[in-house]
């Protein structure tokens, strides 16, 4: 699997496909960099007007409802919407599911959508099946992914969406096929919007991998490999998310092979 994962990467730097990201305010530099470093082409709008014009010339969207209003959850119902009618992957990251009933209608909302792969920590997911026993931190999970593992096969059950957990370990499923990955580190936490970083280069890969238990399964390696071998040369947050963007972009395949941790929990 090991070589299928390191030809999704170099397909992904030949195709360089455009992500329309709806996300929030805290993350866009930080996604686009991410994109932009794996070899994709990034795009923030979240114009009403511009919805679908936009959707129709991306190849993938992504949805991410960490600084949530009226206005822009409107515009994620519209662009998803659209990216159904045209066939297109879409990518939900429930950033602080389970904080307030607000973000968990908004959620609601677009579960009903159907979206092509959800991406969240293990409290969100857990939040997102209603399978939590205890409140969500805000935008942090308080649980192991391993303890959303179930929450995710019925959200899997119930949407057909492919889902990941990430954390410490990231868990990717769906209702054939169980991913565990175990790289990165844990200065990772420390930089804001690694995750919606994760869930920008899950939907670059969404767009150009037919396959979305690989496609996501590629973007999390990535993103774990480039995070711990970036770990070696860092100081702090600072410096590592510095280097995170560069390994990200001349990441070669000895190291992604050598340091990549993968294991297949379930298969057909």
């Amino acid at each position: 699997m090991n070589e299928n994962l390191w030809n999704n990467i170099k397909l992904l730097r030949e195709k360089s496909p455009l992500v329309h990201n709806i996300t929030n305010y805290v993350v866009m530099n930080n996604t686009a960099n991410a994109l932009l470093a794996i070899g994709a082409s990034p795009i923030m709008a979240h114009a009403h007007e511009e919805m679908e014009s936009m959707v129709n010339i991306c190849q993938v969207l992504v949805v991410n409802i960490g600084t949530l209003d009226e206005y822009w959850a409107t515009s994620m119902i519209l662009a998803a919407k659209h990216a159904n009618t045209l066939k297109k992957p879409w990518v939900l990251d429930p950033v602080g599911a389970g904080a307030t009933p607000y973000r968990n209608q908004v959620l609601t909302d677009l579960l009903k959508l159907q979206p092509t792969i959800i991406r969240g920590n293990a409290s969100e997911i857990l939040a997102l099946a209603k399978h939590n026993t205890t409140n969500t931190k805000g935008v942090d999970s308080s649980a192991e992914s391993s303890e959303a593992i179930e929450a995710a096969k019925v959200l899997n059950d119930k949407y057909g969406s492919v889902v990941c957990v990430s954390g410490a370990t990231d868990i990717i499923l769906d209702n054939q096929r169980e991913i565990h990955l175990k790289n990165g580190h844990e200065l990772m936490s420390k930089i804001t919007g690694m995750g919606c970083s994760a869930t920008a280069i899950v939907a670059g890969f969404a767009a150009v991998i037919p396959n979305k238990v690989d496609a996501v399964t590629t973007a999390m390696a990535i993103l774990g490999v480039a995070g711990q071998l970036a770990a070696q040369d860092s100081k702090g947050p600072g410096s590592l998310q510095m280097h995170i963007l560069d390994k990200l972009y001349n990441l070669t395949e000895e190291e992604f092979n050598s340091t990549l941790k993968l294991q297949v929990e379930r298969k057909q």
